[in-house]
Parts: C-alpha cells; sequence; structure tokens
C-alpha cells in the first residue's frame, strides 16, 4: 500500500492541488490531507482509490521507489 508521502509525491509530479485529486477521487480535501499527513490510518479502499486515480492520470509506484510519471515508448 502507498504511504501519504508517496500520494503527495505524486499528485505534485502532475502538478494537482489537494481539491483536484479529491474531485478525480470522490472524496474530500480534508480525506486528502489526513492521508498526505499520515494523521490517522486511512482505510485501504481509500488509499486504494487514491491510488488508481493517481495511476490513471500517469503515476506509477515501483516497489521500493518514490512515485514517478510513467514513461511512453516512443
Amino acid at each position: 500500500m502507498i504511504t501519504g508521502a508517496d500520494v503527495k509525491t505524486a499528485r505534485e509530479l502532475l502538478g494537482w492541488t489537494r481539491e483536484r485529486l479529491a474531485a478525480e477521487a470522490g472524496l474530500s480535501t480534508t480525506a486528502i490531507g489526513v492521508c498526505e499527513r499520515g494523521d490517522q490510518r486511512q482505510s485501504e479502499l481509500v488509499v486504494d482509490a487514491i491510488q488508481d486515480i493517481l495511476e490513471l492520470a500517469g503515476v506509477e509506484f515501483p516497489e521500493g521507489a518514490a512515485p514517478r510519471l510513467k514513461t511512453t515508448a516512443g
């Protein structure tokens, strides 16, 4: 499962605000902020929803490495 730091890094890679990520994931900005700060444990469903949206937008989460933008073969 991705961490709050991963969510924040991925969001920033995309140039998205918390508001944009919240809208895309169907969550509140408060939920995004709580997730990013790690203030409390988020449900797996919330974290999975956030990860799914970020991956659809072009971020990948390699095991043991920081999130990065997907590269396209050209």
